[in-house]
């Protein structure tokens, strides 16, 4: 590939991701809102995700995971302790002091139900879309699926 050939692909580059990222901005933040008529807020929903998929993380390994305070985190498993969406597993074995976080049947729930909340709304709004405009978002799930690992 030539120096020109590599600054012209930087300069689509930029240009595509100042065009993709309003639209991703404005697509997120419709999808946040979803979780807000679940009566979750955004932050509890994606704590509560991280729950479900590694059941019995502690909290110091949660704060650590989403890059937020140990005091921060404590207090919002608290408040989803007491909405019962959580609960404390069994002490560890090699260390009795540390519990680690499950989800309740309630919390499952309450995800399930956002997931399909979600799904709903954004399925009503592609039904709206052409088979055209459809085809193309289908064809670029992979790559924008490779750009977030």
């Amino acid at each position: 590939m030539s120096k020109a050939d590599r600054h012209q692909g930087i300069e689509e580059a930029y240009a595509l991701a100042e065009a993709l990222r309003p639209a991703l901005h404005r697509l997120h933040r419709q999808l946040r809102r979803e979780s807000g008529e679940a009566g979750l807020s955004p932050l509890h929903a994606l704590l509560l995700v991280a729950i479900l998929r590694q059941p019995g993380i502690g909290v110091a390994e949660l704060a650590r995971m989403e890059k937020l305070r140990g005091p921060t985190i404590s207090g919002h498993v608290k408040a989803m302790e007491r909405d019962g969406l959580i609960a404390r597993s069994e002490p560890d074995p090699n260390d009795r002091r540390r519990n680690g976080l499950v989800a309740t049947e309630k919390g499952e729930k309450v995800i399930q139900s956002l997931k399909q909340r979600r799904t709903d709304w954004l399925a009503c709004e592609l039904v709206k879309l052409s088979p055209q405009q459809r085809a193309a978002i289908r064809a670029a799930i992979d790559p924008l699926m490779e750009i977030g690992q």
